[in-house]
């Protein structure tokens, strides 16, 4: 097997956080599609190094502390590549076309409207995704989640899991409809409990268990795309399974010890770096972390981290409050 070819993509957000994209010119493989601007690496060149140059070659822009947003493996039929993504938030300059190309800034919700090539559809994930993700405690009241979500999105909160496994199925649903409506626009609901309910919640997302993952081996993505779908994993073999049903990301944990899985063995830092070498997925990292750990996360491949205690943003007992959206 040849080596792949290593490639570099920058997601590039200018003051009012828009998405620089590029027009691939029509003479070039995958012509008329659009990419994130970047392009290969040259032999010994450090990534970032790559970064730096092709951005002020294409664009005409000096970057400053471009940061890990994912990488990815894809096969074409004509070549392997292995793609470093970086994101850009910081440049000096005005990006143009200096190649002639046609360039454009979009807004992130705006990315699904573009047609890109195969690599760049799980990049267009994560530039979607926000680097948080929050998980509603167990044994509260309806009340007490209902509000506490409120009180997370006046915080900036823009992911939000419904966990609630101790609410009757018609309480859940009940606050489940609540919750769609107060996130409406604000932030993307993923709810989490049995499939068949999905037709009563058309506009939410949906986060399976790993028990669930492995029931539908084999099958069919149960969500269209379009519709978040995301997966609870624990291993590499549930991480496959994930990517086999095109899950849009998953979480991973735990990876430090938890106060509600205080017996299961925390996978720890190297392993879970391990795991995310092999995975073409967003991953946030879960169990044990809070927003002190966000930049250990992003700098082995996270997407972010995804916590439960650490960021419910009212006072829980035994748990420290961090308001971090």
């Amino acid at each position: 097997m040849s080596k792949p070819v290593h490639v570099v993509a920058a997601v590039i957000r200018n003051a009012e956080q828009e998405i620089l994209l590029a027009l691939r010119p029509s003479n070039k493989h995958m012509g008329g599609l659009w990419e994130f601007p970047g392009g290969k690496c040259e032999f010994g060149e450090h990534p970032v190094q790559a970064l730096a140059r092709e951005l002020y070659e294409e664009l005409g822009i000096i970057i400053d502390e471009p940061q890990p947003l994912i990488q990815v493996r894809h096969s074409y039929p004509d070549l392997d590549i292995l793609l470093d993504v970086y994101e850009v938030q910081r440049f000096t300059g005005q990006a143009y076309g200096a190649e002639g190309q046609t360039v454009r800034w979009v807004a992130a919700q705006d990315l699904t409207h573009y047609q890109f090539p195969a690599a760049n559809r799980t990049i267009v994930t994560a530039a979607q995704l926000p680097k948080c993700y929050l998980i509603t405690p167990e044994q509260l009241s309806i009340e007490e989640l209902y509000e506490g979500v409120e009180q997370a999105l006046v915080e900036g909160c823009e992911l939000v899991q419904l966990r609630a496994e101790h609410l009757s199925e018609r309480e859940y649903k009940a606050l489940a409809a609540r919750l769609q409506r107060l996130c409406a626009g604000r932030a993307q609901l993923l709810l989490k409990g049995d499939l068949a309910w999905q037709d009563a919640f058309s506009d939410v997302g949906w986060h399976l268990t790993a028990q669930q993952l492995q029931a539908l081996q084999g099958q069919q993505r149960p969500l269209a795309h379009g519709r978040m779908l995301a997966a609870s994993c624990h291993n590499a073999e549930e991480l496959q399974w994930a990517a086999e049903l095109e899950v849009d990301f998953v979480t991973l944990s735990p990876v430090l010890p938890t106060q509600t899985h205080p017996n299961t063995v925390a996978l720890g830092w190297d392993a879970a770096q391990q795991l995310l070498l092999e995975c073409n997925m967003p991953v946030f990292l879960l169990g044990g972390l809070h927003i002190d750990h966000l930049h250990q996360a992003r700098s082995i491949g996270g997407q972010g981290v995804a916590g439960i205690r650490a960021f419910w943003p009212q006072p829980l007992s035994k748990s420290r409050k961090t308001s971090y959206f």
